[in-house]
């Protein structure tokens, strides 16, 4: 399954916000540095989709704010 995510880095507070069943808004308090605000989404998107951690890739987007993830 295809999710896509509105990233919102650097934030002050995490929060993560779902607009349907694969469109969600993700804010996280990591830095945009070294894939940190990448691995903070994905393990928040595990979270409240209550899978695995191991069970979410990033397919799109590793350097933008719109990112397309993989549910294994």
């Amino acid at each position: 399954m295809r999710i896509y995510v509105e990233a919102r880095p650097n934030a002050k507070k995490e929060k993560t916000e779902q607009l349907d069943q694969t469109h969600f808004k993700i804010t996280v308090k990591e830095l945009p540095k070294d894939g940190k605000a990448n691995e903070a989404i994905a393990k928040a998107l595990a979270e409240r989709l209550g899978v695995a951690r191991s069970r979410i890739r990033l397919d799109s987007g590793f350097s933008s704010r719109s990112k397309i993830f993989e549910v294994l």
